[in-house]
């Protein structure tokens, strides 16, 4: 798992754009800024929807206040299904940004990848928030179990930093 002081890997990852999915170099997204990564195991989940997203959006106020420049949801899942749940959690009207790691790669480049077939899921990506700075891993939250959002949540985020 990639730890304080690491760069983040360029990954390319996707967005709906006006005219359907569009390529996003993080490498460029993140360069020069802070920025506030948090992966789930899936759009549309229980506790990803009903827990994570939320968290960050009561927090952003105070990201914002911290100069923190963008804060990005980042999935296994495809840009279609991450703009709908954007737009479902109101997560997108509060100022967060859903990035679609449809292929892993990012995922699998920080080490953050499980697979659970039993529910379904493959190259999925464990429960996570970062904070970064120019590319560089400041702080880093993992949960300890399953069913649970603490540590990653914005205000577990926000402790840590």
């Amino acid at each position: 798992m990639i730890s304080v002081g690491d760069k983040l890997p360029d990954a390319t990852v996707l967005r709906m754009g006006e005219k359907g999915p569009e390529q996003v170099a993080l490498g460029d997204k993140i360069r020069g800024r802070k920025v506030v990564i948090f992966g789930v195991p899936g759009a549309f989940s229980g506790l990803c929807s009903t827990a994570h997203v939320p968290s960050f959006m009561r927090t952003k106020p105070e990201f914002d206040a911290r100069g923190v420049d963008e804060i990005i949801c980042l999935s296994v899942n495809d840009p279609w299904v991450m703009h709908s749940w954007g737009e479902a959690t109101g997560g997108s009207n509060a100022g967060l940004t859903f990035l679609a790691d449809a292929g892993a790669e990012f995922t699998k480049a920080i080490g953050a990848d499980f697979t659970a077939p039993v529910v379904g899921f493959y190259d999925r990506s464990i429960r996570y928030a970062l904070y970064a700075e120019d590319g560089v891993v400041k702080t880093v939250q993992l949960e300890e179990g399953h069913g649970v959002c603490n540590a990653t949540a914005g205000e577990g985020l926000l402790a840590a930093i």
